[in-house]
C-alpha cells in the first residue's frame, strides 16, 4: 500500500503546472488571498476556491499516442468553486486516453467569506439579484483568463506535440460561461478552434455569432435543477441561424453537474459523443470507428 501511494503522488506531482500571467493578474492586482480545497460531502468531490492566480495543469496522454489535439478545460462552480476533478482532471485523464493534450484551466473566483463556497453559491442561486454587481465585474475577469489561456496554448504548442490549428475550449456551468465567452470574443490568438460549453450558463438570450465562428458542440439535460436547458437550445439556435457547425446532445435525464459523475444513465457516456464529434470535425480520429 505505502509503494501504490507514492507512485500514486509521484503521478499527481508530475502534472506541471503553469502561471497564467507574469505577476498579477490584469484587474485584480490587490488580491492576495490563498487558493484552497476541501471536499465536499454532500456532493462527494473535491472542490477548489479562493481561486486569484489564473493556472493552467498539463495533462499529457502516454508516450507515442499524442495526436496533435488539444483541450482546455473550465471546471464549473458557479464562480464560487471549480469541481476540479469530476469536471476538470478526470476529462483530463480520459481525453489523455484517446491521445488529447488537455490543460485544466483555474479561472479567477469570488473570494469566499467562509470556509463552505457551496453554500456561498447556493444562497445566490436562492436569492435572484443578491450576486449581480459581483458577477458583473468578476466574469469578465474569468473570460479573460481563458483568452490568456488559448493564447499561452497556442503560443508554446510546439513544446507539446499540439498542432496550432486544433485548440478546443470546454466548460461546464459556470465554466460554459466563460467558454461561451472566449468562443464570441477574440483575437486571432485568442480564438479556439472548437468550441464545448456543458450544461452552460450563457444568459438565454440571442447573440451576435462571429463570423468566422468556430464548430461548437454543445450538451445539456432537460431535467437541469438550474433550468439551463434552454441556454443551450439558444446557442443551438443561434449557431445554426449563422450558419456555423454545431451539434447539440440534450439528454432527458442527467441533471446539472454531472461532469465525469456516473447515474447510470444514457448521460455518463456524453464524453464519447464529444470525441465522436471532434473524429467527424476532422481535429482528432480516435473515436469509436
Amino acid at each position: 500500500m505505502p509503494a501504490l501511494l507514492f507512485m500514486f503522488c509521484m503521478s499527481a506531482s508530475a502534472q506541471k503546472v503553469i502561471t497564467l500571467y507574469k505577476g498579477k493578474a490584469p484587474g485584480s492586482e490587490s488580491w492576495n488571498w490563498p487558493e484552497k480545497e476541501y471536499y465536499h460531502e454532500m456532493t462527494k468531490q473535491r472542490l477548489v476556491y479562493n481561486v486569484a492566480d489564473p493556472t493552467l495543469t498539463v495533462f499529457t496522454p502516454p508516450a507515442g499516442t499524442a495526436n496533435g489535439t488539444a483541450v482546455i478545460i473550465a471546471p464549473g462552480g458557479g464562480f464560487h468553486f471549480l469541481a476540479i476533478d469530476r469536471e476538470g482532471t478526470e476529462v483530463a485523464q480520459w481525453l489523455n486516453k484517446k491521445g488529447i493534450t488537455a490543460f485544466v484551466l483555474k479561472y479567477r473566483l469570488v473570494k469566499s467569506l467562509t470556509t463552505d463556497p457551496f453554500m456561498e453559491m447556493m444562497q445566490m442561486i436562492n436569492a435572484p439579484g443578491k450576486g449581480d454587481s459581483l458577477m458583473a465585474s468578476l466574469v469578465p475577469m474569468s473570460i479573460s483568463d481563458g483568452q490568456e489561456a488559448i493564447r499561452y496554448v497556442r503560443a508554446h504548442a510546439a513544446e507539446w506535440g499540439i498542432d496550432p490549428r486544433r485548440i478546443g475550449f470546454m466548460g461546464f456551468s459556470a465554466g460554459g460561461t466563460v467558454t461561451t465567452g472566449v468562443t464570441l470574443n477574440y483575437t486571432p490568438e485568442s480564438r479556439p478552434d472548437f468550441s464545448a460549453p456543458i450544461y452552460a450558463y450563457t444568459g438565454g438570450k440571442p447573440v451576435v455569432v462571429p463570423k468566422d465562428a468556430p464548430p461548437m458542440f454543445i450538451l445539456a439535460a432537460s431535467d437541469d435543477e438550474l433550468k439551463l436547458g434552454p441556454h443551450s437550445v439558444q446557442l443551438y439556435n443561434d449557431w445554426i441561424n449563422a450558419g456555423k457547425p454545431v451539434e447539440l446532445h440534450m439528454y432527458a435525464k442527467g441533471g446539472h453537474g454531472f461532469g465525469m459523475g456516473k447515474q447510470n444513465l444514457p448521460s455518463d457516456t456524453w464524453i464519447e459523443r464529444f470525441v465522436e464529434w471532434m473524429d467527424q470535425q476532422g481535429f482528432t480520429k480516435t473515436g469509436k470507428k
